[in-house]
């Protein structure tokens, strides 16, 4: 008779998987993208909205810098995804900027960049279920009071799926994520369409007078806020280098799946933000850090809606289906982003294990061919995060952003170094030649 930890065990986690099964836990792009996209998917929920937050800091006359720094953010994020198609290609054994980094500048740009990576991961599964709660909590008010145990309950939850498997967690993950697209999809061409017609949606904190708490900005000091405010837009670039680092993960052909995948993301998550930017122009939202005190007759018992919910409100009307569709599908999202940072923190944190610079146990894969400690570690810190944050998504996005910055600059800085080289080694075709036969190798 089995053993009641045994029991449980299969419960939470399935039956074991023989080694030679791992082919079946490839993934197909249909179910990679909401694998390793939800993150920067999702990411597009708050990008235009902390751009707003940093803009109105000086008031309204600030806002029409709105579309020219979602330009920039545009220009940026397609850059990257480019350039993360090519890294895919030339280094597909998953390693990602780590690789690119220690290849072409040495072996501590190298650790740094993974250092950054592994935080990132972590605050990523820590902000994302964060944010997801929030959503939670501004629709069920009650709730605020376990805050914190509702969002250890779906690191939990999170970490059961992945634990069974990414094939079976991207199953899980796909719904919540196709959903998430296409309803921001409808709001965007039906807000668009009304504003075509003549019957332009608007919002409900369009009226809303401001105190600056920055005015007449010039010189260095208008420079620093503008680039403040483009930081703040860059949010919707997180998460973009979680496929660079699981491209062993995909069905083969690998590399071509992983540089599809990217693509497909890139296309969807710049659709989504040109899209909610411009509602968000058309719509006059106005959306502060501390409505009270920049608002002009906001009061204490007042709630300040995030940006989707009020372009959804005016695009669907408060209290319709499309409202809370809207807005289950954003917190939901949210919450499956961290669902990124759970096959790409385990994945990286095996190859630093294979180079000896973490312990050999992350390499291990477990009974259902995932590497089942790395899924663990990655749940423990976040956990705590969480709990010494208290699930504040304030406390915790700064440090999120730097771990992003760090690894995005020295992993472009070697793929610059890597085309430098190749161009000086005898020519770009013979380069893609040995490219293509290092893929093949490993796709095979």
């Amino acid at each position: 008779m089995p053993a009641a930890g045994d029991v449980l065990k299969r419960v939470v986690l399935g039956r074991a998987l023989r080694s030679d099964r791992q082919a079946e836990q490839e993934l197909p792009k249909r179910l990679a993208l909401p694998v390793y996209a939800s993150d920067p998917l999702s990411s597009v929920a708050y990008a235009t909205q902390e751009m707003v937050v940093v803009l109105t800091l000086g008031g309204l006359a600030y806002l029409y810098l709105t579309p020219w720094l979602a330009a920039g953010v545009v220009v940026l994020l397609t850059a990257v995804v480019l350039s993360y198609r090519q890294l895919v290609h030339a280094y597909p054994t998953g390693g990602g900027d780590y690789e690119v980094a220690t290849k072409n500048l040495g072996r501590r740009p190298g650790m740094v960049v993974a250092s950054a990576l592994l935080v990132d991961y972590v605050l990523t599964v820590a902000v994302s279920v964060s944010a997801g709660v929030d959503n939670i909590v501004s629709a069920f008010t009650d709730l605020a009071d376990v805050r914190i145990p509702l969002a250890l309950g779906f690191v939990a939850f999170l970490t059961a799926m992945n634990l069974r498997g990414v094939r079976e967690s991207g199953r899980v993950f796909a719904v919540p994520t196709y959903g998430f697209l296409l309803a921001i999809g409808t709001m965007v061409l039906l807000g668009l369409y009304r504003a075509a017609t003549g019957d332009p949606p608007r919002a409900e904190s369009a009226g809303y007078q401001l105190d600056a708490e920055t005015s007449g900005l010039v010189g260095l000091a208008l420079v620093f806020f503008v680039l403040r405010a483009f930081a703040a837009g860059c949010t919707a670039l997180t998460g973009v280098e979680a496929i660079a680092n699981g491209v062993p993960a995909f069905r083969r052909p690998k590399s071509r799946n992983a540089a599809t995948t990217l693509a497909l993301m890139g296309l969807a998550a710049l659709s989504m933000f040109s899209g909610i930017t411009a509602l968000a122009l058309i719509t006059d939202v106005r959306y502060v850090e501390d409505p009270v005190q920049q608002i002009v007759g906001f009061g204490e018992d007042d709630v300040q809606r995030s940006v989707i919910a009020q372009i959804a409100a005016s695009v669907f009307g408060g209290g319709s289906v499309g409202f809370y569709l809207v807005l289950a599908m954003t917190a939901a999202i949210l919450i499956l982003a961290a669902n990124t940072a759970f096959n790409g923190f385990p994945q990286l944190g095996s190859i630093l294990a294979q180079d000896r610079l973490l312990p050999r146990q992350l390499h291990t894969r477990g009974d259902r061919l995932v590497f089942s400690n790395g899924i663990l570690l990655l749940a423990g810190f976040a956990g705590l995060l969480i709990a010494v944050f208290d699930a504040n998504v304030t406390n915790l996005i700064q440090l999120y952003l730097v771990g992003v910055f760090t690894s995005f600059t020295f992993g472009q800085a070697g793929m610059v170094r890597h085309w430098n080289r190749v161009l000086r080694s005898g020519g770009l075709t013979a380069a893609r030649r040995r490219s293509v036969h290092k893929s093949r190798a490993i796709n095979a």
